[in-house]
């Protein structure tokens, strides 16, 4: 459960995509000049991001595995910032963030599955962990999901944190009104 005063203090959720937003998996193939790394994302966690946005919670994807895969998800979903380094060291980008933004370590969270996260997860204000986190990261977490990273861990955290804000009633209705306008709006179009 998350304290309400607490989820209204969240202004910036940093999330890492290895085991967070993905299940972990690695697809690697193709010739050695030209590599193809394929990673499977959950669409549910796609609209838990969406839904934050649309509540006012930047988000902020962090990787420390600076590969395509992530960067164009990243792009996709319009998160509104992305940060990689091969050597996972997260704790300064993330920083760097937090400063460009205006954002101060006790109004972040971070979700995260495994030991790169932790320098993360022991400042901010609302450490989470996915459900297959290791148990180091679990121990330094406020909030642990039912669900798996790539399975919709991020969304189902998504949704907590509006409902402990009192904001997904309001964020829900609204998206579903937008959908409502554009297809009466391709009704309204059609011959």
């Amino acid at each position: 459960m998350i304290e309400p005063a607490l989820a209204r203090r969240i202004r910036l959720l940093g999330c890492d995509v290895d085991g967070t937003m993905t299940d972990g998996g690695l697809y690697l193939g193709g010739p050695a000049e030209a590599p193809v790394e394929l990673k499977r994302f959950d669409i549910q966690d796609g609209l838990g991001v969406h839904l934050l946005r649309a509540a006012g919670v930047a988000v902020a994807v962090v990787t420390g595995r600076a590969g395509e895969p992530a960067r164009r998800r990243a792009e996709e979903l319009q998160v509104d910032e992305f940060a990689a380094d091969a050597g996972a060291r997260k704790l300064p980008l993330f920083e760097a963030i937090l400063r460009r933004r205006g954002v101060g370590w006790d109004e972040a969270c971070f979700v995260g599955d495994d030991l790169p996260d932790l320098p993360l997860l022991r400042r901010v204000a609302l450490p989470v962990a996915v459900a297959n986190a290791c148990r180091e990261v679990k121990a330094a977490c406020r909030v642990v999901t039912t669900a798996r990273g790539g399975h919709g861990a991020l969304r189902e955290f998504a949704e907590a944190l509006l409902q402990a804000r009192g904001a997904w009633s309001d964020v829900v209705a609204s998206y579903l009104r937008e959908r409502d306008e554009a297809r009466a709006e391709d009704h309204a179009a059609a011959p």
